[in-house]
């Protein structure tokens, strides 16, 4: 009875293998003409006139067939049409099939078409059991509204995915996406490149070596060595985003944007420029280390603010900063917690506790107006309203300060220096006094009005005092120390900023530091060698060695199976 059982069971088993393999085997399901003497090609049946093909899941057809029923293979001549469900269809002139593989070769006119797109080239593989598709003659995608040609391709039927690699163009009505290494998803439109790649429309051209671009919504996420062009801008970093449709653009790391009609450079680790493309008129916000350089009086000028927002063209732009706001020229620099300055107009505010050094002048008070002259495109005059006071170090004294305060101060440049200064109202001074042999007399205090200075090479050369005049010179021994500052007195000598690295505080370039560091730990990992695909038939002889190592491993099991 035990026998009985499993002699049944074997019975079963056998019937199962054998339906299981003959499932697997090439069927020739129709055909107008046999030749069964193998007469026009040995070894194999020829089918003639409407042959129908299938095998697990797989339907042919063509005109002409030779089957090698042993090798469970197929040739097919004329009009040969492949088909996998509702997935694919293949057609071409001649094609060869292998039913123990799987695998199909398909050459002439080769047209494989799927629910989405449509590909046109000579020769294609089709590897079913791995659901893969590849080729490596010119090839064209049609994918909606998008075209795309490359010199070798593959198409990975489940994904829906096609991975270029040689040559690759894709166009649409928008734009034109030119690289050698490009993902392309044909359901949702988003294309993935690697390497050396342009993506350029009517409105911008973009670079970049690592990169995806939604081609149906416009949309895209840059990094490595990207840059965007907008007209006279150009947008790079090491994070980029752009958004067509809302002209919209970030920038995350390492952010530099150049405005080349305006001679404006930007920077910053967070930046987003946004763009009216009625009006044409562009805004820019930059924080986290922001930087902004323009070039001023053959001349550039640094300014660094917590927050900056560039706005307008440049007959009318406007630049607006905010807190712990610094900046840097030559000859000039300053600092305040806000700052507002207008192209248009050429005038500069300072506000919230502005500070500004020229040459030698410091100069204070509770709000500061730069102008400059639109003609001659240089610094004309200051305005210091409320509490104004400027100090001077004096060159030849150990401690002595030159001072002048007043109301309000209104101050005449003549090559970006000092040249004439009117003090108003309350106004006092401090201010040592030599001859011309520049032998000092001593040490002059006057209250008054009103005091006009005018200076020669950052030196007080003359000083008139007006109204209600109290003046005194004092020898410096007759002068006691505490008498030589004026109320409200401070030097900050110690907070000038003498050079464009000194515009940054200390958190701003900790924060760079460390942004910094990510980004050569993120440059690292990204030269690691992407996954290469085969590209050509040397997939099937990678498939055999794979095969036999399968086999040896499966026939050691046997040998060291148990016996029963």
């Amino acid at each position: 009875m035990k026998n009985t059982f499993f002699y049944i069971a074997f019975l079963l088993l056998s019937v199962t293998f054998s339906v299981a393999q003959e499932k697997k085997k090439i069927i020739i399901e129709n055909s107008d003409f046999v030749d069964m003497n193998q007469t026009e090609i040995p070894g194999a049946i020829v089918f003639t006139g409407n042959v129908r093909i299938i095998h697990n899941g797989v339907k042919m057809f063509c005109n002409k067939a030779y089957h090698f029923k042993d090798e469970n293979y197929v040739k097919a001549f004329g009009n040969v049409q492949m088909n996998q469900g509702d997935t694919i269809t293949m057609n071409s002139r001649y094609a060869e099939y292998n039913g123990d593989k799987e695998f199909a070769f398909a050459t002439g006119d080769v047209v494989l078409r799927s629910p989405e797109s449509t590909l046109t080239t000579d020769t294609v593989y089709f590897d079913k059991k791995n659901q893969e598709a590849f080729y490596n003659t010119y090839g064209t995608i049609r994918n909606k509204e998008n075209t795309l040609r490359s010199k070798s391709g593959r198409y990975y039927v489940d994904q829906k995915k096609y991975k270029f690699t040689t040559a690759v163009t894709v166009t649409n009505p928008e734009s034109t996406i030119k690289t050698n290494n490009l993902d392309y998803y044909e359901n949702s439109g988003h294309a993935y490149v690697f390497g050396p790649s342009t993506i350029t429309s009517k409105e911008n051209v973009i670079y970049t070596e690592n990169g995806f671009y939604d081609t149906t919504n416009d949309v895209g996420k840059l990094s490595k060595n990207s840059k965007i062009t907008l007209d006279n801008k150009i947008i790079e970093g090491d994070d980029l985003y752009y958004d067509r449709k809302k002209n919209y653009s970030r920038g995350i790391n390492n952010v530099k944007i150049t405005d080349t009609i305006n001679k404006v450079i930007a920077t910053g680790h967070y930046a987003e420029l946004y763009r009216n493309a009625a009006t044409k008129k562009d805004s820019m916000i930059l924080t986290k280390r922001a930087l902004v350089k323009t070039l001023v009086e053959k001349d550039t000028l640094y300014m660094h603010g917590k927050k900056i927002i560039v706005s307008g063209p440049q007959e009318d732009r406007v630049i607006r900063a905010f807190n712990n706001v610094r900046f840097y020229k030559s000859d000039m620099s300053g600092k305040c917690d806000s700052l507002h300055s207008n192209n248009k107009t050429q005038l500069t505010k300072m506000i919230g506790k502005p500070i500004l050094w020229n040459n030698e002048n410091q100069m204070t008070g509770d709000i500061m107006h730069l102008i400059g002259n639109n003609k001659t495109q240089k610094l004309d005059s200051l305005k210091v309203l409320n509490n104004a006071f400027i100090i001077q170090k004096e060159s030849l004294s150990k401690n002595g300060y030159n001072q002048i305060k007043g109301q309000n101060l209104y101050g005449k440049f003549v090559d970006s220096k000092l040249k004439e200064v009117d003090v108003v109202k309350n106004a006092e001074v401090i201010y040592y006094m030599y001859n011309d042999a520049n032998e000092f007399i001593g040490i002059n205090k006057t209250v008054c009005s009103k005091i006009n200075l005018e200076l020669e090479e950052n030196k007080i050369n003359s000083i008139t005092f007006f109204t209600k005049t109290d003046s005194h010179i004092y020898p410096e021994k007759d002068f006691p120390e505490n008498a030589r500052k004026l109320r409200g007195f401070l030097w900050r000598g110690d907070e000038r900023v003498l050079s464009k690295d000194d515009i940054f505080p200390a958190d701003e370039i900790a924060l760079d530091d460390k942004i910094q560091i990510e980004a050569k730990k993120k440059a690292v990992a990204a030269e690691k060698p992407m996954e290469i695909l085969p590209e050509t038939l040397e997939f099937d002889d990678n498939k055999k060695v794979e095969e036999k190592k399968t086999e040896k491993k499966t026939d050691s099991k046997k040998k060291t199976a148990p016996k029963k």
